[in-house]
């Protein structure tokens, strides 16, 4: 058995999540959104126009999911929606100048945690990391 075992494995996961929603909740104070928000922001940032379907894909969701952050995004003018001329069903995104404000790195962010914990991570451990999460991902989904 490895050092902690499943429980001390799911600790570490823990506080992880604690972690990331304390962050969250500070940049909701600072910059007006949630971490997740914020990636939402970001990738429609770097995607342009992109549809519901092909942001939730991005993020490894189920469209209905993405659906209250997309409503929310663009109630509070992050994102605007406009329908895709060539199927008039489809929505299109894109960031407003409020979002774009918000479209960038930054300190006190998430992304800015994460970028820094991978410069100290040697690329096997990123790519073990990766794996374990997208194999604990599975065992989740299959439950």
């Amino acid at each position: 058995m490895r050092p902690g075992g499943t429980l001390g494995f799911m600790r570490a996961l823990w506080e992880l999540t604690h972690a990331l929603q304390v962050s969250s909740k500070r940049m909701a104070r600072v910059l007006g959104v949630t971490g997740p928000q914020r990636l939402v922001i970001r990738v429609v940032g770097q995607s342009p126009g992109i549809t519901a379907r092909d942001l939730a894909t991005s993020l490894g969701l189920h469209p209905s999911t993405l659906t209250g952050v997309l409503d929310r995004l663009e109630k509070q003018a992050f994102l605007i929606r406009s329908v895709d001329p060539s199927d008039r069903r489809r929505a299109r995104f894109d960031l407003t100048a409020r979002g774009k404000r918000v479209d960038r790195e930054r300190k006190g962010t998430v992304e800015a945690a994460v970028k820094r914990a991978l410069a100290r991570a040697d690329a096997g451990t990123v790519a073990k990391t990766h794996r374990m999460l997208a194999l604990l991902v599975a065992e989740l989904e299959r439950e």
